[in-house]
């Protein structure tokens, strides 16, 4: 055969060669690499969503701490119902009652998670005898002088955020020896008191571990810790552990929750701003 046509064939062989090994990596690719960062956070998202759909009501018990940062600390004891509202364009409903100490005794918060819309949230303090609503622009305030923000307290609705996957990697102490998603997600809704939010999601049960909240200057502000997870109803989730540390002001609130009811037969009239007032 002539040297030309020998070298040709080679040429030939390994063109194909390069392209077969294209072939592979971009098959390889697309495997790997087929969701954007912002499909991937965004269907994790979903999945955390979708493992707590059908709960229908709960009731708590639980135990506020408040520390300042010298350290000195002040107990509440408050109770929290919460009601499902299954349509996906809007959020769930909310009642946190007080009972202890005297002082806060018979104060409530009353919310009505939306999605864009501003919230709807409103406060009765029992020395006032008043019930007052919650202004949409202060929602990124302190709830009754604890580390958590009105808006803190709304339900997680996937579409009040964007997302984006960073990374996976070890979920560290709350959570030893699992592996977690980290998903940044950014608020959509106006007056959010910050600008973006960083989020640990165990890969096992799709459970929140941790939060970083960043404020409106992109600087870390507080961090939320979920530990103790009981499983109720064989399927949701509960943390019976909330631990808020404000790393600007050194304060933090935790939160201590009693074992969760859920179905306890909660309905619409029982979130009734008109009701606040008569709450024992």
């Amino acid at each position: 055969m002539p040297m030309h046509r020998k070298l040709f064939l080679k040429l030939e062989s390994s063109k194909s060669l390069f392209v077969l090994a294209l072939v592979i990596f971009a098959a390889a690719s697309t495997s790997a690499f087929g969701e954007t960062p912002e499909e991937k956070g965004l269907a994790i998202a979903e999945e955390v969503d979708r493992r707590d759909l059908g709960f229908g009501d709960s009731y708590s018990t639980l135990e506020m701490v408040l520390t300042n940062k010298q350290g000195q600390s002040s107990t509440r004891e408050l109770r929290i119902q919460t009601l499902e509202v299954p349509e996906r364009e809007l959020g769930d409903k909310s009642l946190v009652t007080f009972d202890h100490p005297r002082d806060i005794e018979g104060t409530a918060f009353l919310s009505f998670t939306k999605i864009l819309d501003p919230d709807d949230q409103w406060l009765y303090l029992p020395a006032l005898k008043r019930v007052k609503r919650i202004s949409s622009a202060n929602k990124s305030g302190p709830f009754v002088g604890s580390e958590f923000a009105y808006e803190d307290l709304l339900s997680q609705e996937v579409d009040k955020y964007s997302y984006r996957w960073l990374r996976d990697e070890p979920c560290g102490d709350a959570a030893a020896g699992l592996d977690c998603f980290v998903v940044e997600r950014f608020p959509l809704y106006e007056n959010s008191g910050y600008v973006r939010q960083v989020t640990w999601i165990d890969q096992q049960e799709y459970r929140p571990i941790r939060i970083d909240f960043y404020d409106r200057k992109d600087s870390l502000l507080k961090t939320l810790t979920f530990s103790r997870y009981n499983q109720y109803l064989d399927q949701y989730w509960r943390a019976d552990e909330q631990y808020m540390v404000n790393h600007q002001t050194g304060k933090s609130t935790r939160l201590t929750f009693d074992e969760w009811e859920f179905r306890v037969g909660v309905n619409e009239r029982d979130f009734n701003p008109n009701r606040l007032k008569r709450l024992r």
